[in-house]
């Protein structure tokens, strides 16, 4: 390609990965650039042809409840194993800790659907915003500025505040998709790198707290006044736990 536009924005726009307004603006760009027309159509040619020439195997339909079954029972087979091997009153009480511990820790489903899926697309969100030109749709340090900026694109209104003081230094805000819905994205510094704040309305009565890692990256999530935060970077979970502590101040 012979454009600013590198070929990363548009496998991401065949896929259907950018959000709304990167997706507009991209075919604003097409309207004008005839090297990614020819390249989206090209890319577009190739995957008919593969979609057409069926180079697939047909999965059994007997295989997933073949493996589901052997894991099961494999599963079985260690947790026996493992009971056996456990002897004395200390050992069961540490073990009743273990699994207090993971209860409250480990992401979990009840409550919260599809918690680990929905921590995967905060984390890629996260990454996406990390390519050049696409960290935040306004940039400033000022909060008086920030806020102003999502009045008319988002049907709420985050709270926007800087931590310069705290190190955590407001770089700017921009809107993302979550689960097919706008929502603000606020991004802070800490020393060199970027924290995304994902902020949307919640409704429902869960006021959990969760905190998970994932690809390197550690998410914490958290409600307040009506609104679900979601903090994500490739920092500490203690500078995690710190930026959350200010904004619910």
């Amino acid at each position: 390609m012979t454009c600013d536009v590198s070929s990363s924005v548009l496998h991401a726009y065949l896929d259907g990965e950018l959000d709304a307004v990167r997706a507009a603006e991209f075919e604003q760009h097409l309207e004008g650039c005839a090297t990614c027309v020819r390249d989206l159509e090209a890319q577009e040619s190739l995957r008919s042809s593969i979609q057409r020439a069926q180079l697939y195997e047909a999965f059994p339909a007997k295989l997933e409840s073949k493996v589901r079954r052997q894991l099961n029972e494999a599963t079985a087979s260690r947790v026996s194993n493992r009971i056996a091997a456990w002897r004395g009153l200390a050992a069961a009480a540490v073990l009743l800790l273990a699994i207090g511990v993971s209860w409250r820790v480990l992401p979990r489903l009840r409550g919260e659907p599809a918690l680990s899926a929905s921590a995967a697309e905060i984390v890629d969100a996260h990454i996406r915003s990390l390519q050049p030109g696409h960290l935040t749709d306004v940039t400033s340090t000022d909060q008086h500025t920030v806020k102003p900026w999502f009045a008319g694109r988002t049907a709420f209104a985050p709270p926007v505040r800087d931590f310069a003081a705290q190190d955590f230094p407001l770089v700017g805000g921009r809107l993302d998709v979550f689960q097919g819905h706008t929502v603000a994205a606020l991004v802070y510094g800490r020393r060199k790198h970027f924290i995304s704040v994902f902020i949307w309305p919640d409704a429902t009565q869960n006021a959990e707290q969760y905190a998970g890692a994932m690809n390197g990256y550690q998410w914490i999530s958290w409600k307040q006044s009506g609104l679900r935060f979601c903090a994500v970077a490739d920092t500490s979970r203690d500078d995690l736990a710190a930026l959350k502590d200010l904004i619910s101040r």
